[in-house]
């Protein structure tokens, strides 16, 4: 395995360290590590697999244990990303990113990407990868469409309100939950927000620059126009006959922009 040497250095100080401990059946890599894709900024994904029996247990001792593995700078639990399980640190100095997500041993095979085992106590981990098949998410096309235009109305109305910094931050969620995701799949790459998305689409990436902006009204609605229009654009390439298009709700969400762009647009004149 090709890894930062930082990466590698830490992954040959913990492992024996908690090899040491009976109560892991075995650790497995996951993430850009384990794709093949890391680099110096990567974190280190780690899913520890714990006998059941002693789970309890040693879920009540997680950053006690972690901080006996290795240099524990900060740590916390990962319900932000609704999955309590994980731990979230900081090791070092040299600074590392690690996550930590401590599963039952009966668990461990529950995944959407094939983990890098890196050490198995009695094979257990690999038999159970082998007789559970992976469970890759679909990219729900459906999904988004049910909900793109509501949303376009709803930044629609902060826009109108004149709440900047939230309509911000409706573009950013739109980029992250939509836009990203959509421009990965038409590239054949996994859908994964905005993340590498300058390296697996390019082109999709450089025209996502058009829903940025800045504190002004009038770049607000204008990237909100821009990100309607890339999702419609991309939508029909990849769409497909199976996904039912909510085109009432599509005009009118679109009508309601265009007139509070105009509103807003008007005001801001005015107060020029």
């Amino acid at each position: 395995m090709d890894i930062p040497t930082l990466h590698g250095d830490f992954l040959d100080e913990v492992l024996p360290r908690m090899r040491q401990d009976g109560r892991f059946v075995g650790v497995a890599l996951t993430g850009s590590i384990a794709a093949g894709d890391c680099d110096e900024y990567s974190d280190v994904d780690l899913v520890l697999a714990v006998d059941d029996a002693a789970y309890d247990a040693v879920v009540r001792e997680r950053l006690a244990l972690i901080g006996s593995w290795t240099s524990l700078v900060a740590g916390f639990t990962g319900e932000h990303v609704g999955e309590p399980r994980l731990i979230v640190t900081l090791v070092g100095p040299p600074l590392l990113h690690v996550d930590f997500k401590f599963v039952r041993a009966s668990d461990f095979a529950e995944r959407t990407t094939d983990p890098e085992i890196l050490w198995d106590r009695d094979g257990q981990l690999v038999e159970a990868l082998a007789e559970r098949p992976l469970a890759a998410p679909e990219f729900d096309l459906q999904w988004i469409e049910d909900r793109f235009w509501v949303w376009v109305h709803y930044g629609a109305t902060k826009l109108g309100r004149g709440e900047l910094f939230e309509t911000i931050g409706f573009l950013s969620y739109l980029r992250d939950t939509v836009l990203g995701p959509l421009a990965a799949h038409r590239a054949g790459a996994d859908p994964r927000g905005v993340r590498r998305l300058e390296t697996v689409a390019p082109e999709a990436a450089h025209a996502l620059r058009a829903t940025l902006c800045g504190y002004d009204h009038r770049e607000a609605g204008q990237a909100i126009l821009a990100a309607a229009e890339l999702y419609r654009r991309w939508f029909e390439e990849v769409g497909g006959p199976t996904v039912e298009r909510r085109r009432h709700a599509e005009k009118l969400a679109l009508q309601y922009l265009h007139e509070v762009i105009e509103e807003v647009s008007g005001e801001v004149s005015e107060e020029r």
